[in-house]
């Protein structure tokens, strides 16, 4: 017998990633008996949610309890573990906000809104779990993993450790080099969505000049014949450069959307180095996402308004290869493990403070989360590549927190895509301007706005998730 759990999950309404819990916590027995409180400010959604996973639990037999609150502090009362997956404003504000930075200049736009909206909730989600469950791990599955739970872990008492999938990129390398996954002994580390292949063998052999002669005969056919996913950038001209340059392998989003500036300057320039689609966040791959999206959404919406209909054969209970109930079993029920991780590097990685969130390999058991100590990294990856970005991070977040208007400014001014300072000021008004930003409007100074909102084309908006 296992020991069960009180778990709160907060975004819940997010209907792909609420089911894919709901189907691992099922095939996970240790856990059986536990209780799951589901938190969305979207009542609707969260109905929906709340009754599909009944209905899963029952057509499996499985002893699991799912109450439904739109309550924060309901769902967090006496919790165990909490889980955030809330994207504050769904897509509509991200595509609202990316429409007018594209008219001011700045292709497929800025992440500043959508950032600072979720450090807001992050923030607020910690001091709260701090104050009503202590004891409780929060466990950080919506972006930005890296810089929100920094802030997390600086600002707050909370025990927090931020999770990301994109680590099974080294998966898909092995398999271009006619290696299995499964047997394929390997490191990634860095912070999250800017992570290295620092170990990467296969029976005691260094994979890295497999690579190199991936590179050197079969790069050019695949990428003159790929025609995969929007999201299988891990062999893309971007990956292999990016590679080329740093001495190490990307690894998911190091090789993807969060890579070098001058990949993504325009569609043409996007699709020279990630293929056809011009990867992910392209107008393109984007919207292909964002339709597989829909897709998705309807099928569970179908599936929860017919009654007759078995749910565990519309989507079968298999695992979605997610950590977030693998390790809250290891730690509910000491089953020790080795899992991808994001935690304050204390000592970790050499040269990188103690307090900045880094992305590895940690050991999880009944004692919590501990990264395993990587040591030092090579000093060209740490001057092109962690640095910079950890620098940014800090930044960025020094400037949500202090509510400085000219550190904002300076952030935009940093973006490649600026050309004058007036084009930079006219994004700072436009953003604090929208109308759903007005909480930042008030924490950057809202008296020195020239708000304009009329004159604003905005699209209709849409709760995609």
């Amino acid at each position: 017998m296992g020991k069960a759990i009180k778990l709160g999950v907060i975004g819940a309404g997010s209907a792909v990633f609420s089911l894919g819990l709901v189907r691992d916590l099922c095939l996970a027995e240790s856990l059986y008996g536990s209780q799951v409180t589901f938190m969305d400010v979207d009542a609707e959604r969260l109905e929906m949610i709340q009754r599909l996973a009944v209905r899963y639990a029952d057509e499996l037999g499985v002893d699991l309890r799912f109450e439904a609150t739109t309550e924060r502090e309901v769902a967090l009362c006496e919790a165990d573990f909490v889980l955030n997956t809330a994207l504050v404003g769904g897509h509509s504000w991200e595509e609202a906000w990316r429409h007018e930075a594209e008219k001011l200049g700045y292709y497929r736009g800025l992440r500043l809104q959508t950032n600072f909206h979720q450090y807001g909730l992050m923030l607020s989600l910690a001091r709260d779990v701090e104050r009503l469950c202590p004891n409780a791990w929060l466990i950080q599955s919506s972006n930005p993993v890296f810089e929100g739970c920094t802030l997390m872990t600086r600002e707050t008492g909370a025990k927090v450790v931020g999770l990301c999938h994109g680590f099974w990129g080294y998966r898909r390398l092995a398999e271009a080099l006619g290696v299995p996954p499964d047997e394929v002994q390997w490191e990634a580390v860095g912070v999250n969505h800017w992570i290295y292949l620092t170990q990467f063998r296969y029976r005691g052999e260094d994979l890295y000049p497999r690579i190199d002669e991936w590179i050197e005969t079969r790069s050019e056919e695949y990428w003159r014949t790929f025609r995969g996913g929007f999201g299988d950038t891990q062999l893309s001209r971007a990956a292999i450069d990016h590679y080329q340059r740093v001495g190490l392998m990307p690894i998911g989003d190091a090789s993807r959307t969060f890579s070098e500036w001058y990949y993504h300057t325009d569609l043409e320039t996007k699709r020279r180095w990630y293929g056809y689609l011009g990867g992910f966040d392209s107008q393109i791959g984007w919207e292909q996402y964002l339709e597989g999206l829909r897709e998705r959404v309807d099928k569970i919406q179908r599936a929860a308004t017919d009654p007759s209909a078995r749910v565990t054969q519309i989507f079968p209970p298999e695992p979605t290869h997610e950590l977030q109930v693998p390790i809250m079993d290891a730690i509910a029920n000491d089953k020790p493990g080795i899992y991808q991780v994001n935690m304050p590097n204390n000592g970790a990685i050499e040269g990188i403070a103690d307090d900045v969130v880094v992305e590895g390999k940690g050991w999880v058991d009944a004692a919590g989360v501990r990264l395993l100590h990587v040591g030092k990294l090579p000093d060209k990856l740490m001057y092109t590549v962690l640095w910079p970005r950890i620098f940014k991070a800090d930044k960025e977040l020094a400037t949500y927190l202090s509510g400085d208007r000219d550190m904002l400014l300076s952030c935009v001014l940093d973006d490649h895509q600026t050309r004058s300072l007036e084009q930079a000021q006219e994004l700072v008004n436009t953003l604090l301007c929208l109308p759903w930003n007005e909480p930042l409007a008030e924490r950057f100074g809202k008296d020195r706005l020239e708000c304009r909102l009329g004159e604003y084309d905005l699209p209709p908006l849409e709760e995609m998730l």
